[in-house]
């Protein structure tokens, strides 16, 4: 359960009806507009699996099948299987979208059980429509989510039904060389050659932390497992070291003891990257009462959230430097989907955690900057990419980086969190 902050004042009326008018507002815009757009557009009713490259109204603009946003989509949709199965809350409506969303997760579980991992155990980052193998990339990301689809599927599955024990043997086996390939350079066939700095990106741990949390959760008995409490144990400590606290900022890639690096990649900032890390490092405090990393992952949320944040235009950029140079990314500036909703998520558990209004309040900034420019209320869903000014610059709802993800977790999250905190009262 969140700790909750001893300091905290008692709420008043207006807080309550911000939180409930809000919750309200996440939900439906989950269950009435991009939960369907998915599940009427996506499907591949052939083959399996889902077409991720999806335009604005939702038409199939090519049908390469990107592994990691098959992992991702199953994975969503079982999260919220599981979550309907279990709430006293949901609707009569919403239940009715169980029936659907678990047939079409079965047929992705499938496809990629079938389809995403080569001979040799690595996973293909993509997938022509027929399972055909399109891509490698010598990156751990397609596993983390191949893993973490198995794992949610399991959940949809009664514990002792034999499917189940399989699939979540697959999610285990996938998770563990997944471990494997993080500890071992060069174990994917990247080339580190003698001139390069030896960097360490902030990404790895921050999966390491995701993935094995997510097998453990509810698993009491896989959670006490020597392998996957030194995971996470070494990936936290790994992430702290590329918190700067004397910066008030987190570092992309930091040396191998986390020493800054002044290059290019060293000086990396990524806000809204930094801002999902600390609701990792908030949610793992939260589960093991350890308050001095509750403390800290509050601070990293709110140092990147006011470093990210554009006082002029709104929103939060893609990308900074750390000594205020100017960042090299073309896109820098630009206003992406998935900052915001891990802001959201951010913010909504920083709130819940110590029921502090600041916190509230800096949820409701980035919601209605998000609900006011990425929303589509005409085709559903919401737009990925806007300009500096807050200006749609692709029309396109889904392609090889934006899937059924980012968007639907922050709803469901937020909703439930939100949730949670009125049932406190």
């Amino acid at each position: 359960m969140a700790a909750e902050s001893k300091s905290a004042s008692p709420p008043d009326a207006s807080t309550e009806g911000v939180v409930r008018s809000w919750a309200a507002k996440l939900r439906a815009n989950l269950f009435g507009s991009v939960l369907p757009f998915w599940r009427e557009h996506s499907f591949d009713g052939e083959h399996g699996g889902f077409f991720d490259c999806l335009d604005e109204d939702g038409d199939v603009y090519d049908t390469t099948k990107h592994v990691w946003l098959q992992g991702r989509q199953v994975w969503m949709y079982c999260r919220i299987i599981n979550m309907l199965r279990t709430s006293t809350d949901a609707s009569v409506e919403e239940r009715k979208q169980t029936a659907r969303l678990f047939e079409q997760a079965e047929q992705g579980i499938n496809f990629l059980r079938r389809h995403a991992t080569a001979a040799n155990g690595h996973v293909y980052f993509a997938l022509a429509s027929d399972g055909t193998p399109a891509q490698m990339q010598r990156k751990p990301f397609s596993a983390c989510f191949l893993a973490m689809a198995l794992s949610e599927w399991a959940r949809t599955l009664p514990a002792d039904d034999p499917r189940a024990v399989a699939v979540l043997q697959d999610a285990q086996d996938v998770t563990q060389r997944m471990l494997g390939w993080t500890r071992t350079p060069g174990a994917l066939g990247k080339e580190s050659l003698p001139g390069s700095p030896k960097l360490a990106p902030l990404a790895v741990p921050m999966m390491v932390v995701c993935v094995v949390k997510d097998l453990v959760r509810g698993r009491p008995e896989l959670g006490k497992l020597e392998v996957y409490t030194t995971a996470v144990a070494r990936a936290v400590a790994e992430i702290k070291s590329h918190v700067h606290a004397e910066r008030k900022m987190v570092l992309e890639n930091v040396g191998p003891g986390g020493e800054y690096h002044d290059s290019i990649e060293g000086r990396q900032l990524n806000p809204g990257h930094a801002i999902e890390c600390g609701w990792f490092l908030l949610q793992h405090a939260n589960e093991t009462e350890d308050a001095e990393l509750r403390d800290l992952a509050l601070r990293v949320i709110q140092w990147s959230f006011e470093r990210g944040w554009d006082t002029k235009h709104g929103g939060i950029w893609y990308f900074l430097d750390a000594a205020g140079r100017s960042p090299v990314q073309l896109e820098w500036n630009m206003k992406l989907w998935w900052p915001h909703c891990e802001a959201m998520i951010a913010f909504a558990l920083a709130f819940v955690t110590t029921h502090e209004r600041k916190y509230l309040d800096e949820f409701v900034r980035v919601s209605e900057y998000a609900f006011s420019h990425f929303v589509d209320a005409e085709h559903g869903e919401w737009y990925g990419y806007l300009n500096e000014e807050g200006r749609v610059t692709h029309r396109f709802k889904g392609g090889p980086y934006k899937g059924c993800f980012h968007v639907p977790r922050a709803l469901l999250m937020c909703s439930e969190l939100l949730a949670q905190y009125s049932k406190q009262r």
